[in-house]
């Protein structure tokens, strides 16, 4: 990385975003110029490792070069062509996004909300039309905890507070039920039930992981009900829990998938909805549809993720350097950290409150030249690009233990 991009200091620039852009976050005080790889970098020239990885959207570290290469041979040839005509790129990203994922058919979006608002669409219409539910009538079931974006609709089923104040009349047509209990997961399932919706790892909650067996009974569950399994594995999935998607621990196969983040490679926004043929094709023309979904820019980024998970190397890598992790963090239990869950590069960490808040943890890591975020208070979030190093590894967990102390 070379000189920074402008004169103006980084507190400048946090305080010209105050008065014109809108306050629907509250970022760290860094303000981020250049990045590569594992690392980013700031106006003043400062670097930071990143163990947040755009919440998971840079899978493969920033400005991999053979999407950084892909995208630059597209932009050269052709970038939107809108679906109202085919594309050159399209065909190849859906066949094998399919074929890595075990499916059939692929609905390709931009955002994850995006691909969860269209996964709710996809299920209630083949509840109608396969199912034979009633008009109308068709209900989703999901969990408590979960996140699935923010949109109108999806936050009509979210259990959290700040998320929906402010922001009803709710969609109807969602039942939520505690994550991980199969029991109360199948005395809400009957006749109207289009689909079960679930993140097989919950990101927002705090990288909350299921027990043994409960996705393979979702599975199970859901057969012998006739209704979906989808599976929003946007946060989960493409790599970084060590497979290339969670719900392969369990050797589970969805009904509906959905997709986004890694998918675009930390260059364009890419989602996708990947089905059985026989639930996707219930969309006949003009019942869907998306300007942007599917361009040629994105499908040429998307196939060029599709081609680094065919090699498994960074399930690979996750799988190994999530033992790291893990042992650094159990390390760490009983000096300030309370209790962690983590699968692959993917950890949920419980700090003491007497230590300090996840807030005031992840601004003692800035000083450090660390990356995280926290969520629900006490907890941190550690989700590194899958090409970080040992070295690095180790090193920001030995961040962590000194901002502990």
């Amino acid at each position: 990385m070379t000189a920074p991009v402008t004169t103006r200091s980084s507190a400048d620039l946090i305080r010209a975003e105050e008065p014109v852009v809108a306050h629907n976050y509250h970022p760290l005080p860094v303000v981020v110029a250049r990045a590569e790889g594992t690392w980013v970098e700031d106006v003043e020239g400062r670097r930071y490792l990143d163990l947040l990885a755009g919440y998971s959207a840079l899978n493969f570290g920033h400005r991999h070069p053979a999407l950084i290469e892909a995208a630059h041979r597209q932009l050269d040839r052709l970038t939107l062509t809108s679906r109202a005509f085919h594309n050159d790129r399209l065909a190849e990203f859906a066949e094998r996004l399919a074929a890595l994922t075990g499916l059939d058919m692929v609905l390709p979006m931009n955002t994850g909300a995006e691909a969860v608002e269209s996964g709710i669409k996809v299920a209630r219409k083949w509840a109608y039309e396969v199912k034979g539910v009633p008009a109308d009538q068709a209900t989703i079931v999901v969990a408590a905890e979960n996140f699935h974006g923010r949109t109108t609709t999806i936050v009509s089923f979210s259990t959290d507070e700040t998320a929906r104040q402010g922001f009803g009349p709710f969609t109807p047509g969602f039942r939520i039920v505690p994550y991980n209990d199969l029991a109360a997961l199948e005395a809400a399932v009957d006749e109207t039930t289009a689909a079960v919706l679930l993140e097989p790892i919950q990101g927002e909650a705090g990288v909350v992981i299921p027990d043994d067996g409960y996705l393979a009974g979702v599975r199970e569950l859901t057969r012998r009900k006739g209704c979906l399994f989808v599976a929003d594995e946007i946060q989960s999935g493409l790599g970084r829990t060590g497979r290339t998607l969670a719900v392969q621990h369990e050797g589970v196969v969805p009904d509906v998938l959905l997709l986004g983040k890694a998918l675009g490679g930390g260059i364009v926004p890419v989602s996708a909805v990947v089905a059985r043929r026989d639930v996707l094709g219930v969309l006949r023309p003009g019942e869907h549809g998306s300007t942007f979904g599917g361009n040629p820019l994105s499908a040429a980024v998307g196939t060029a993720v599709v081609e680094i998970l065919e090699t498994g190397e960074f399930q690979r890598r996750a799988a190994e350097l999530g033992v790291v992790l893990r042992g650094g963090l159990s390390a760490l239990l009983g000096k300030g950290v309370v209790g962690f869950r983590a699968r692959g590069l993917w950890a949920g960490v419980d700090i003491d409150p007497e230590v300090g808040t996840g807030r005031e943890i992840s601004q003692r890591l800035l000083r450090e030249g660390v990356l995280v975020k926290d969520t629900h208070g006490s907890t941190i979030r550690l989700a590194p690009p899958l090409t970080i190093t040992s070295e690095e590894l180790e090193g920001a967990l030995g961040a962590l233990a000194r901002v502990l102390t």
